[in-house]
């Protein structure tokens, strides 16, 4: 009897050890996930970083952002790492279809606020810390307030804005509203249609005028129209190489006053049909936060 019990015994911690064993080997490894958020209050920057107001004769609005897009994420280590010397984690497709190099707009993954952008191992981020993050910008779609010809009252309206290096656009829509391009746009090209009325346009911001916030831009310069926002952890990142949880970044953009335009008129309200350009749809300012996550076993 006592060595029946005994060989239960060793049956039971056998299958026990085995059964951690097989947990430890199912076990998912930890993820890097990028999700994106935007704050109208948020400080309003320039390219430089600091604190901006509006241009005399220039008014703005604070769209309702419905998605985004990014074209490029890379975490620096410190301000002395130039573009493209960190660890580059997301380089959207590209095509010459149109000419010169340019962002493939058809194969852009759009997102929503909240909604995960990028989700890959972990490991795929080198071990090390991070002061840093930089993002390439290249799509906006959001919700403004117009005035309609021959009325006071505003209206609002959908705007796609493409704000990347160089984008190549086959037909592109909003709503019902369908835009042909079928060609490469340059940074500043907007498309715009009013919610439940038939009125549309399109248009082209001025080169250059497009504000991209980089803090860094003493120490590590962007290309001019790259739209590589950048910004910094408050408490740095850092990967160890055997970590064990996922690593959630939320990307926080700065949509303060973000579409801006030349107020021809003095009133405020942004008015297409009195000839009123956009000059600006730059977002304003990127604070970059990160949350850690329990990895979840395949069993």
């Amino acid at each position: 009897m006592k060595k029946l019990i005994v060989v239960f015994i060793i049956l039971v911690t056998s299958a026990t050890l085995f059964s951690c064993e097989d947990y430890d080997d199912n076990a998912v490894p930890p993820k890097l996930i990028i999700k994106f958020k935007f704050d109208p209050t948020q400080a309003r920057l320039d390219n430089f970083g600091q604190p901006s107001t509006l241009a005399a004769g220039h008014a703005a609005q604070s769209p309702i952002f419905n998605t985004i897009s990014s074209h490029y994420i890379e975490f620096a280590p410190n301000e002395n790492t130039q573009l493209g010397a960190g660890q580059i984690v997301y380089h959207g497709a590209e095509t010459t279809a149109g000419g010169a190099n340019a962002i493939d707009f058809s194969q852009a993954k759009i997102v929503a606020e909240g909604e995960t952008f990028l989700e890959i191992p972990l490991s795929q981020l080198a071990a090390g810390t991070y002061e840093w993050i930089r993002v390439s910008l290249s799509y906006q779609n959001y919700q403004i307030n117009i005035r309609k010809p021959s009325s006071s009252l505003e209206y609002p309206g959908t705007l796609a804005s493409f704000v990347g290096f160089n984008t190549y656009i086959g037909t592109s829509s909003i709503g019902n509203v369908f835009f042909p391009v079928n060609g490469n746009k340059p940074q500043g090209y907007w498309q715009f249609a009013l919610n439940d009325y038939p009125y549309s346009d399109s248009g082209q911001a001025p080169a250059g005028a497009t504000t991209v916030p980089n803090p860094l831009s003493a120490t590590s310069p962007i290309p001019l129209n790259s739209c590589v926002v950048t910004g910094k952890f408050s408490t740095p990142l850092t990967i160890t190489g055997v970590d064990k949880k996922n690593v959630v970044i939320t990307l926080s953009l700065s949509t303060n006053n973000s579409f801006e335009w030349i107020d021809t008129n003095g009133n405020g309200k942004y008015d297409p049909s009195e000839g009123e350009n956009v000059v600006d749809m730059g977002l304003r300012g990127l604070v970059p936060s990160y949350t850690y996550t329990n990895s979840i076993s395949n069993q």
